[in-house]
């Protein structure tokens, strides 16, 4: 096992954040295993500033997609033809130093695992977003994993902000992230993993560790985000990569937590907006047009 190398790939999506961006690719500049390519998907020009990837140990390549996370990812998944493995990093997520070590372990030693993801050390997507220097302290000061420390637990998905595939099943079988969830993508992390789910394991790893600055930066219309909280569940019931009770749930999380955070609101969040994208789309579950591109009408 030890003498095997896969080849992985490490594909960013990002829009208008090239600072945080340059900070990502420094902190994947300094990995203990360099990924064999790296591919940055751009909307613009501007989205990157080329002076971060000219110093970077490897391969790299940047790419034009069309708006949205997931014709992003797409796209980055047709630049990869070579890769035994592709790990999709957030724009703003910080992997511990020896992140793509363990990837490459894990997928030598469980052949049967597909896709895997981590939970951040840290994340301040709940939150206000970390700050560049702290998220740096925090993937610093956690101990490197060991190979007999390892726990791995099956998982209802993958966490968008880091995950690693398998590319063998998505060749095969032509899987794709669904455009249908357009912007942000809510939820398509949970979409992509379960089709992936359909051809081997998908698990939780305690070994891969990072921070997540949760950068509020490019915050979406509060409306629009929450009609996706609820549209794009539905739309996953019914395209059958989420169950009803996981749906349920999730769906019942954030609408409780809009109502109980409404008066008080945290100043990064719009709970207003967030509330009246949720009864939209429950008007529009009634009348049978709930649609998680209805997004794209919206304000």
């Amino acid at each position: 096992m030890q003498a095997r190398r896969l080849n992985i790939a490490v594909g960013i999506a990002t829009l208008g954040r090239p600072g945080i961006l340059s900070e990502t690719i420094d902190i994947l500049a300094g990995q203990a295993r360099s990924p064999d390519r790296l591919v940055v998907c751009v909307v613009k020009d501007e989205d990157v500033d080329l002076a971060c990837l000219r110093r970077f140990p490897a391969a790299t390549s940047v790419v034009k997609g069309a708006v949205g996370l997931t014709a992003q990812r797409n796209r980055i998944l047709t630049e990869v033809p070579d890769a035994d493995i592709l790990v999709f990093f957030d724009d703003d997520f910080f992997p511990r130093g020896d992140y793509l070590s363990q990837i490459e372990r894990i997928f030598l030693t469980h052949q049967d695992v597909m896709g895997t993801t981590g939970r951040p050390i840290e994340d301040g997507i709940s939150g206000p977003g970390l700050t560049v220097d702290h998220a740096r302290s925090v993937i610093a000061q956690v101990p490197q994993a060991a190979a007999d420390d390892e726990a791995i637990a099956g998982t209802v998905g993958t966490y968008g902000c880091n995950m690693a595939f398998r590319m063998a099943p998505i060749r095969s079988h032509a899987i794709r992230f669904d455009e249908n969830l357009p912007l942000y993508g809510w939820q398509e992390d949970i979409d992509f993993s379960a089709q992936v789910a359909r051809h081997g394991r998908v698990i939780e790893s305690n070994s891969l560790k990072g921070a997540h600055l949760g950068n509020k930066g490019a915050r979406s219309s509060g409306v629009r985000f929450g009609y996706s909280q609820i549209a794009n569940p539905i739309y996953l019931i019914r395209k059958g990569t989420m169950s009803w009770s996981y749906a349920l749930w999730l769906m019942g999380r954030n609408m409780g937590a809009n109502l109980l955070r409404l008066f008080r609101p945290e100043p990064w969040v719009d709970r207003r907006g967030r509330l009246k994208g949720n009864a939209l789309a429950l008007f529009d579950m009634i009348l049978g047009r709930s649609s998680p591109r209805r997004i794209l009408e919206l304000r």
